[in-house]
Parts: structure tokens; C-alpha cells; sequence
């Protein structure tokens, strides 16, 4: 039985470029991702319905799924991860890039993940570190005059006490169809922190500094 408390979740999006930190968690494959995952990262198990790998993956999924189905690769991953007791981190890589359509869908599994009791959902791209917030205080870590931008998802969102960005509202609303929140600054080194008093805030630092 898996005793993992996280896990990664590689989907066949734009490859991952950078590290991928899977050390204390359980690592989930999506069909295609293998091709650029492979090598690059222990993988625990391959799922999906393989219609975009042309080769059989290591390790060899234990069940296949039908290409015409409900769920994208990624969404059956989550699944399988809230199967396996994943309550900690989950963290996807690869979930950028190529179609549009399937990144909005990652960033609704990020919505799946916390609503399921995962106490944290991040998805990294190659331009961006993307994080889902509910209620409660949250920090982050990063660098002086990173762009970040905080955006509500699925509804509107009320923050509070912000600290460490340039436009820090002590009393916000966002409201959702808004931009509002777009392109705000980190103002020294140490981070940034802000309070969710309603709602859900999607969280995106770009890696490139300004």
C-alpha cells in the first residue's frame, strides 16, 4: 500500500524543463508525458488511455483505459491519487503549453484536488508556478520584483492583509469576469502572504524577474 502523503502528476503538455521534486511523493505518469518524463524522474505508475505514446511504458499500467471517455488523463490521475490516500501535496508538471483546452482543465483539477481535502494544489509550468488558495492565510517564497498575480476562480474572491507586493489592498474583493489582480510586483525577497477570508484564489508567480 502506497504511504505516500503526496504525489506528482506528469501530464502531456509542453515538456517540463526544470527539476521535478518527487522525493517524498508518489509519482503518476499521464499516457504521453512518458516520452518526456521518462529518465528524468522515478515513475510509480504509467495510467491513461495511451493513445499518444507509441511504446510500452516502465513501468507497465496495470489497466488501460478507453480513449472516448468523461475524463482527461489528468483527471483520472487525480482519481487515483485520492484512491492511494494522497492528503498532502499535489503537484502537476507538464500541465502547459501545447492546447488551451486541456490547461483550463488542469487548473479545474487543481479546484478538484483541494475540494477532495488535499491541503495543497500546484501546477508548474516552464514560465510560471501556478497555486490554488482557499480560506486561510497563505505565504509564499520568491524572488524581489517577481510578477504575481492573483486571480478569484469559480466565483468571486475576498482577500485580505496583504504583505510583500507592491498594490497590497488590506480589504479586496475580486470579482470573478475581472482582471483586477493581474501583474502585481514582490517588493523585496522575503516572499509575499495574503489572507483568503471567501473564495478560491488561483496564485501565479512568473519565474522570470523583472
Amino acid at each position: 500500500m502506497n504511504a505516500a502523503k503526496n504525489a506528482v502528476i506528469l501530464l502531456n503538455g509542453e515538456p517540463y524543463q526544470g527539476d521535478i521534486e518527487a522525493e517524498n511523493a508518489y509519482v503518476l505518469c499521464c499516457d504521453g508525458a512518458y516520452s518526456w518524463a521518462k529518465g528524468k524522474v522515478r515513475i510509480d505508475e504509467n495510467l491513461g488511455d495511451f493513445d499518444s505514446l507509441s511504446e510500452i511504458p516502465d513501468p507497465a499500467p496495470s489497466r488501460t483505459f478507453p480513449s472516448e471517455k468523461n475524463e482527461t488523463d489528468g483527471e483520472l490521475a487525480v482519481d487515483r491519487a485520492l484512491e492511494l490516500g494522497i492528503t498532502g501535496l499535489i503537484v502537476f508538471y507538464g500541465g502547459g503549453g501545447k492546447r488551451e483546452d486541456h490547461f483550463l482543465g488542469n487548473l479545474h483539477l487543481l479546484c478538484k484536488a483541494k475540494r477532495a481535502g488535499v491541503s495543497a494544489a500546484v501546477c508548474r509550468t516552464n514560465g510560471a508556478e501556478i497555486s490554488l488558495c482557499e480560506e486561510g492565510e497563505h505565504r509564499f517564497a520568491c524572488g524581489k520584483r517577481q510578477t504575481v498575480s492573483l486571480l478569484p476562480f469559480c466565483g468571486d474572491a475576498h482577500i485580505m492583509e496583504m504583505r510583500g507586493l507592491k498594490y497590497s489592498e488590506q480589504d479586496l474583493w475580486l470579482r470573478y469576469g475581472s482582471t483586477r489582480g493581474i501583474s502585481n510586483l514582490t517588493t523585496s525577497g522575503e516572499g509575499f502572504s495574503f489572507r483568503v477570508e471567501r473564495g478560491y484564489v488561483l496564485v501565479v508567480i512568473n519565474r522570470k524577474e523583472v
